[in-house]
């Protein structure tokens, strides 16, 4: 098998701006692949020139609301016509809104659908003709926990996340024996910037040390007493990109120090 497998392969990655999708940019790179990154425009331009200074690949951008019906086709069509193929789609982009579900704001509903499911369904659509054709493409839908368990006040990120992964199995299904691979990571709590607000707000709180907060943070959910760090994500899309994942298809790999174990 070649050490580099996967270089000069051309990869999409969504909310590549956040920790999480940040570091499955970052690790796509470092495999030689070039990439068409999507995400707030204020940080777009930074990331991309630190991953063509890192790895000398080829990197694209786009700032498109992936909210947008036609968004997501379009980015997947924009990655094809700038770099001829697109072989790797990775669905990250995700809103966050918690409320009882009496008082959810149905703007807030739609919007979290539309992006945490919907969007992820027209790239789908629009990427997996190109990888039929070229016979190998890898899918990889970034579901969290919260699409195997649910979590009261946050019945619309359940709702997508269920949902993302059902959508999973079926294209799962009907990609297989094509080459392509279609999988769901569901991380538990991972050490973010959004994390690290909530560890400060819960220590001023309650009067007790960030390592303290962390710790009661984690102890809820997540077994392990660990963070699911952003460069784990990354290694195992990595994984999954991989010669040794090719008959690991339609299925939810939790990434989540025992939180669904349970």
């Amino acid at each position: 098998m070649s050490a580099t497998p996967l270089k000069g392969k051309i990869a999409i990655v969504t909310g590549a701006t956040d920790g999480a999708g940040h570091a499955i940019a970052r690790a796509l790179a470092a495999q030689g692949m070039d990439l068409m990154l999507n995400g707030g425009a204020a940080a777009l331009g930074t990331l991309r020139e630190e991953i063509e200074r890192d790895h000398g690949v080829r990197v694209r951008q786009s700032d498109v609301d992936l909210a947008e019906s036609d968004a997501a086709r379009g980015l997947v069509e924009a990655a094809a016509e700038s770099f001829g193929r697109v072989d790797v789609l990775v669905n990250n982009a995700g809103l966050q809104f918690t409320a009882p579900v009496e008082r959810f704001p149905t703007g807030k509903w739609d919007a979290i659908l539309a992006l945490n499911l919907s969007a992820a369904f027209h790239g789908i659509a629009a990427a997996l003709p190109l990888m039929k054709r070229q016979g190998w493409g890898r899918i990889v839908n970034i579901a969290s926990t919260h699409g195997l368990v649910g979590s009261a006040y946050k019945a619309a990120y359940v709702a997508a996340g269920h949902g993302l992964i059902g959508l999973t199995k079926a294209v799962g299904l009907e990609a297989a024996g094509t080459g392509v691979t279609v999988n769901a990571l569901c991380p538990g709590w991972v050490r973010t910037s959004l994390i690290e607000r909530q560890i400060a707000e819960l220590a001023g709180q309650s009067r007790i040390s960030r390592a303290q907060a962390a710790l009661e943070l984690l102890s809820d959910r997540q077994p392990s007493r660990g963070f699911v760090t952003p460069e784990q994500l990354g290694d195992t899309v990595v994984f999954l990109c991989s010669p040794a994942a090719d008959q690991i298809t339609g299925t939810a790999i939790a990434v989540d120090g025992g939180w669904t174990a349970q």
